[in-house]
């Protein structure tokens, strides 16, 4: 039978929404209710969410009226047990006959795994969406990643911010219920200034078209979004340039508005003296403006501003803006100034006051032993340790100057900029600034030697010293940014292609820490945590696990070697011959592992060759050891290990006419130690055994 359906509105209606949580909170809000409609089985179409600073809104269309019907089987006791030797129910069937809400008579009987037992069947009727729906809405609420909830009035409540209305409204019928002490009703309102009034819904279909035409708000976010990047853009192209399109300050502009009203205004050209990121940033902090540039990308002495309504006079909206903005400028202006009065290398005693972390020390101790381990890599990868050193021992310092206490995310940037006016190399600087790079997922990497290394260095110290208190990542708990920190790591070391041991680079950090005591054996579990990372680094390309594991399992301890092997597994996985040497593998090693006295040689004795295959299979061994030895050796694994797809057919000719486990001692040893040099050519690049059945 055919359930009927409606559309369904909910909107929560508020006073403004935190402008940075407001996308998140709406995607949650409509994850968890459909998390909730499918934990009820109720069906529907399509859903559809809405999100300005005033309200929270989702839209399901062609939900079902009720839940189906459900069949429900139970089974009881066995029947032996269900009756005693006079057919009378026990206390077991009548203890089953109640929970089922009938008479033992009633029930039936059915076999389950071999036994007949008492068995109950009915029909469980669906319950209605109107009854459903407020226990899903109120649960889905009380669910949102909130991180600070507030009271508001006499209410007891707490949300992220005061309700005023809430609209529940179910194809024409408004579904009653009270949420944060306010009845649901079946009218919306309009932009708080342009139409800040009850606007009377017909059904919930209407929602969006109502709000549009009569209430000035445009509720979808992504068509707001959308609508402000082109009335920015416009801007931009009036002033005589192209706005600096900043994904995070658009959403955050977005989620300020209802209606969007795009508006440009200037600046005093001095101002563009300052560093064109402090600039940018001023003004994306303190007043959410868009900057504007050349053709060249240089920044001209504009500005684009969103306001959340159309002013009758635009004039003083801009004016008004200019106005603010002008001593936000000044102030960035007086500390770039007053910050280059004094160089960076002056600010380094002044780190001691700096604490790092309470049991590590200060600043100042984490930018010495940065610089020995930075000084100590450069020596293993031929770069120069003087310039890695200093970069380490001026990277923090910028942490001190008045621009980066203003604006903290200009860390490393500004003390690019302090360390050209100090008169520092070129490459020292900009090491500096690149010494925070990836700053997240798929970010930039250093374009720069020092700077690679300074950002290994750095990392790996924290690393070290968060292990080594015993505060490693937990769960979803990672607040020194440890992950993304080892896959910095290793995207810098595969990119710039540097020979570097993990291990041992790890080993001369955790010397550094001398005077500090560190947890034991951290070194180990540091090694697998960096090179783990690989494994989701290779998801997100398509590369198995098993690959990953292949690698994994013969334990190389350099990330560039790693990434070439798995780069060269990979490849061979995709040969035709790749599953029957993999397989062929798998066979060897649980035969060796089953030898309990392993032989100090892998030496095979030719004159204990019986069979023609063993002899063949010797002499294919002995060609691919000889021809691929020169791959093996430089690390050209992609182009060593196709070669070994050569072996298949002698290989496979083998396990079919030759008996490894025979009688006479010296030959099954023999055999084995063919088989062992068979595997350990393979295990040069990785233990493919682990592809079998992948």
């Amino acid at each position: 039978m055919k359930i009927s359906s409606r559309d369904l509105l909910i909107e929560l209606g508020t006073e403004e929404l935190p402008p940075k949580a407001l996308a998140s909170l709406s995607r949650a809000f409509e994850r968890l209710f459909c998390e909730g409609l499918k934990a009820e089985r109720l069906e529907y179409a399509a859903i559809s969410r809405f999100a300005t600073p005033r309200r929270l809104a989702l839209l399901v269309e062609n939900l079902s009226e009720n839940q189906a019907d459900r069949d429900t089987e139970r089974f009881g006791p066995a029947v032996k047990a269900a009756f005693d030797a006079d057919g009378a129910p026990t206390k077991a069937a009548q203890g089953f006959a109640k929970s089922c809400g009938v008479e033992v008579s009633e029930l039936a009987t059915a076999e389950k795994d071999g036994v007949e037992k008492l068995y109950f069947s009915s029909v469980e009727k669906g319950r209605t969406t109107v009854e459903l729906v407020p226990e899903l809405i109120s649960k889905a609420m009380q669910q949102l990643p909130i991180p600070k909830r507030m009271r508001w009035g006499a209410s007891r409540e707490e949300f992220v911010r005061p309700v005023h209305w809430l609209t529940v409204l179910f194809g024409h019928e408004v579904i009653p219920m009270t949420l944060f002490a306010v009845e649901s009703c079946g009218t919306t309102r309009g932009h708080r200034f342009l139409s800040n009034e009850e606007l009377l819904l017909d059904s919930a279909a209407d929602y969006e078209q109502v709000l549009e035409e009569t209430g000035n708000v445009i509720p979808n976010f992504h068509k707001r979004r959308d609508s402000v990047r082109k009335l920015v853009t416009a801007e931009g192209k009036k002033a005589g340039g192209q706005v600096v399109m900043d994904e995070d300050l658009l959403n955050e502009v977005t989620s300020l508005v209802e209606y969007p009203v795009a508006l440009s205004g200037a600046f005093d050209e001095q101002y563009l003296e300052l560093p064109p990121e402090a600039l940018i940033l001023t003004l994306k902090s303190h007043q959410k403006c868009f900057c504007i540039t050349d053709a060249d990308g240089k920044l001209l002495p504009h500005f684009v501003t969103v306001s959340n309504l159309l002013s009758k006079d635009p004039a003083k909206v801009i004016e008004g803006n200019e106005r603010v903005i002008r001593p936000r400028l000044a102030d960035a202006r007086f500390f770039f100034d007053a910050d280059r009065q004094q160089s960076l290398e002056s600010r380094s005693p002044s780190l001691e006051k700096l604490i790092f972390q309470d049991k590590l020390g200060t600043v100042h101790d984490k930018s010495a032993r940065v610089a020995e381990l930075a000084a100590w890599i450069a020596g293993q990868v031929g770069a120069d340790a003087d310039k890695c050193r200093r970069a380490a021992l001026l990277a923090k310092c910028d942490l001190l100057t008045q621009m980066v206490g203003e604006f903290a995310d200009l860390q490393g940037l500004m003390g690019y900029y302090y360390a050209l006016n100090d008169g520092e190399d070129q490459e020292v600087a900009r090491a500096i600034n690149e010494q925070y790079q990836p700053r997240q997922a798929g970010g930039e990497l250093p374009t720069t030697m020092t700077g690679a290394i300074l950002a290994i260095a750095d990392k790996l110290d924290t690393m070290v010293g968060m292990f080594g208190i015993g505060q490693p990542p937990t769960g979803s708990k990672d607040p020194f940014a440890l992950r993304r920190s080892a896959i910095g790591i290793l995207r810098i070391i595969v990119d710039r292609e540097l020979d570097l041991d993990i291990n041992q680079a790890l080993a001369q950090s955790i010397a550094s820490y001398s005077g500090k005591e560190l947890e034991a054996g951290i070194e180990k579990s540091l090694s697998a945590f960096v090179f783990d990372r690989f494994k989701a680094w290779y998801a997100e390309e398509g590369i198995s696990a098993t690959i990953f594991q292949s690698v994994s399992s013969v334990s190389p301890g350099r990330p560039l070697d790693f990434h070439r092997r798995v780069q060269a597994v990979h490849k061979f996985a995709g040969l035709d011959e790749a599953a029957a040497l993999a397989a062929a593998n798998k066979r060897v090693s649980n035969l060796l592992s089953k030898q309990k006295d392993q032989p100090d040689s892998d030496a095979v004795k030719q004159e204990l060759l019986q069979e023609q295959a063993e002899k063949d299979l010797y002499e294919a061994i002995q060609q691919k050891q000889s021809e691929l030895a020169p791959y093996f050796e430089s690390g050209d694994y992609s182009a060593a290990l196709p070669g070994l797809a050569g072996l298949k057919a002698p290989v496979d000719r083998f396990f079919d006419e030759v008996l490894v486990m025979a009688e006479d001692e010296a030959i099954k040893q023999n055999r084995l130690n063919l088989l062992r040099q068979l595997r350990n050519l393979f295990l040069r690049t990785a233990d493919i055994s682990h592809l079998h059945n992948d």
